[in-house]
């Protein structure tokens, strides 16, 4: 991989982390995606584990978070960086951390745009289509299979 689009994913707390996670999810979901600034921040935050994707420059480009049920959500990648793996990096490190806490699948509701992206990475769609925040989305769900030994 060149070194103009070298990332790193890394496993991060709310509190040391915060302002890096809401950059990213401020110009993804709230300046791009227009969601209204009080559907966006919730308590939630503080009690799930966050992943954060960084340039090898260090800026923050990608996050998502696994709440304590399980769940995973807010997945967003800047937009300059999109379609270079890094969304897969995120999706792939919580599920990591998700089978490692002793979770059988994971769930999450996916933007119906991205269902291609999660259903490459083994995510079934249930039910109807819903609207979360004016956006459509869909449940989807995956088994969690042992990582392969390396």
């Amino acid at each position: 991989m060149s070194s103009l689009f070298a990332f790193t994913v890394r496993r991060v707390e709310w509190r040391d982390a915060c302002s890096e996670l809401r950059a990213v999810r401020e110009r993804v979901f709230i300046d791009e995606q227009k969601v209204p600034v009080e559907l966006e921040w919730d308590d939630l935050d503080q009690v799930s584990t966050h992943v954060l994707a960084q340039s090898s420059e260090g800026e923050p480009i990608g996050t998502g978070r696994l709440l304590p049920d399980g769940h995973i959500g807010r997945m967003a990648v800047v937009q300059g960086w999109r379609g270079r793996g890094v969304g897969s990096g995120l999706l792939q490190q919580l599920m990591r951390m998700a089978h490692e806490a002793g979770f059988t699948e994971v769930r999450l509701n996916a933007q119906t745009h991205a269902l291609p992206f999660y259903a490459n990475h083994g995510f079934l769609v249930e039910g109807p289509i819903f609207l979360d925040a004016g956006i459509e989305h869909r449940h989807m769900r995956c088994t969690l299979r042992a990582p392969a030994s390396r």
